[in-house]
């Protein structure tokens, strides 16, 4: 499959080649089984003592004649530390258990819950791969999942552009994507924070903010900006290219391209 490369201005300076991984079956439900075990959860829990630093005993009775005993006393079997003594006589106070003051949690969260046991295949790792490469060329795929492209005609996917854009800077950078991309695209293509609507404000997610265009670049080249997401080939994965639905608008370097045809066959 012959596909047309764009200059730095946005127009056809030669064709190339694809690689195969570009004409490949689109399989959603293997992407999607894929990126469910990637998923990851920074683990949580108290310490292992908390609640538990103290002097008090377990060993209280409802029995007669036993030191630090609770008879006739009416008071629960519960650990008790002593907070000040006369003789054989104490004042008490309860601790450790979950209803008393300072001590342990009833249910507290438990790491293991929160660790992703999940395991993919070798070869279903391979498929995914080359589906999230094709959705990158397939317009069905990129007009589902962006809405705001629905009714609008998107040419040249794959979008690939001569490796010397790199060499721009990037405020020049920026001004030549709305002509390599076109002015639909563009307005998808930066990263953009906004302040959320409505009550989330008050619930720890008072930011929203977009994916932004992926620029996959090749092995032996470097760009640094915030203004989108850059991934070299040697370390694209499937959570870069279809994280939140395949179809993500993805622009490749010339020899991005090369490197990709060499490392997916």
């Amino acid at each position: 499959m012959k596909i047309n490369i764009l200059d730095i201005n946005g127009k056809k300076s030669k064709t190339i080649e694809l690689p195969s991984c570009f004409s490949n079956e689109i399989r959603g439900d293997i992407i999607a089984k894929v990126l469910e075990a990637k998923k990851s959860r920074q683990p949580y829990a108290p310490s292992l003592v908390a609640g538990k630093q103290h002097s008090a005993s377990g060993k209280f009775r409802h029995r007669r004649h036993v030191w630090k005993s609770q008879y006739g006393l009416g008071i629960s079997r519960i650990p008790r530390k002593i907070m000040s003594r006369r003789g054989s006589q104490f004042n008490r106070e309860g601790a450790e258990i979950s209803s008393t003051k300072g001590g342990r949690r009833a249910h507290p969260p438990k790491i293991l819950s929160m660790i992703n046991k999940k395991k993919i295949n070798k070869k279903e790792m391979k498929i995914a791969m080359s589906s999230a490469i094709s959705a990158t060329a397939n317009e069905k795929e990129m007009k589902k999942r962006y809405k705001t492209l629905k009714d609008k005609k998107i040419d040249n996917l794959p979008l690939i552009v001569e490796s010397k854009v790199l060499s721009l800077k990037i405020k020049q950078l920026i001004s030549n994507l709305k002509k390599i991309l076109g002015e639909n695209l563009f307005k998808l293509a930066l990263k953009k924070k906004t302040i959320r609507s409505g009550k989330g404000k008050l619930r720890g997610r008072k930011y929203k903010k977009n994916e932004g265009l992926l620029l996959v670049v090749g092995k032996n080249e470097k760009l640094r900006t915030n203004a989108f997401d850059i991934k070299n080939v040697k370390n694209l994965g499937i959570s870069d290219l279809a994280e939140g639905g395949a179809g993500r608008l993805t622009l490749y370097t010339e020899q991005a391209i090369k490197d990709l045809g060499e490392k997916i066959k």
